[in-house]
């Protein structure tokens, strides 16, 4: 492992995607369907579809907020309806409340996406290769979601993939997924954005462009999503 003050500090999500993207070379030729967690892990995920001759889309989850300390995650939640509870949830929120949080998560979720990729559905993993991005893992709560909901909706393989991510996080998440990929894993472990030099903010707007410009941007299915909650405890 790698101490903080002696990892490399990627120039942006751009330089850390094309590194990572050797690290992936070996799925050239299967077509890869390869998730960006939005935002930053967009970036990422369009520059290794694009070397790796995969598809481009979206693995889109919504922190669920502990009441009255939002930026503290009791759980999460993916647009499929897919609800992940952190250990000790109960404690912090009632289920009525869960409830309402889970509904509010939902809406932004399909109003994003529907923002995002106006043109078309989500793409199915069902029997695909399926390659999830991101620019950090921090806890994995995040990255942890849209695993289980590939897994749900039939993923063939997962391979989870990241420039930078905290160990305890990296050897949670390897129990979860066929392979993970990750640049750097330096401990002690700080925040995503240190490892960056250039760590700006990427605009929905941004997100929607870099959908549209790829290929696979047409109707590929119709579905129902987000609509019946399931909820799953680790």
């Amino acid at each position: 492992m790698t101490d903080y003050v002696d990892a490399v500090r990627f120039k942006d999500r751009a330089e850390a995607a094309r590194q990572l993207s050797k690290a992936l070379e070996r799925f050239r030729g299967r077509r890869p369907l390869v998730l960006g967690i939005p935002r930053g892990g967009v970036v990422l995920a369009d520059v290794l579809a694009r070397r790796l001759d995969g598809d481009l889309d979206v693995a889109l989850v919504r922190k669920l907020g502990a009441p009255g300390a939002p930026e503290f995650a009791i759980g999460s939640v993916t647009e499929q309806g897919l609800v992940i509870l952190n250990q000790g949830w109960d404690e912090m929120a009632t289920e009525s409340v869960l409830h309402a949080e889970i509904e509010e998560a939902l809406d932004l979720l399909r109003r994003r996406r529907a923002a995002i990729t106006p043109y078309r559905p989500p793409i199915l993993p069902a029997g695909r290769l399926a390659i999830v991005v991101d620019d950090g893992i921090a806890t994995g709560a995040t990255m942890l979601a849209a695993v289980r909901s590939l897994k749900d909706s039939g993923a063939e393989r997962i391979v989870a993939a990241a420039a930078v991510a905290a160990p305890r996080a990296v050897e949670a998440l390897s129990r979860e997924v066929d392979e993970i990929v990750c640049l750097q894993t330096p401990e002690p472990f700080y925040a995503v954005s240190l490892y960056f030099e250039d760590f700006s903010e990427v605009p929905d707007e941004e997100v929607a462009r870099l959908l549209a410009d790829r290929p696979e941007a047409v109707p590929l299915h119709h579905g129902n999503f987000g609509l019946h909650p399931r909820r799953r405890e680790p």
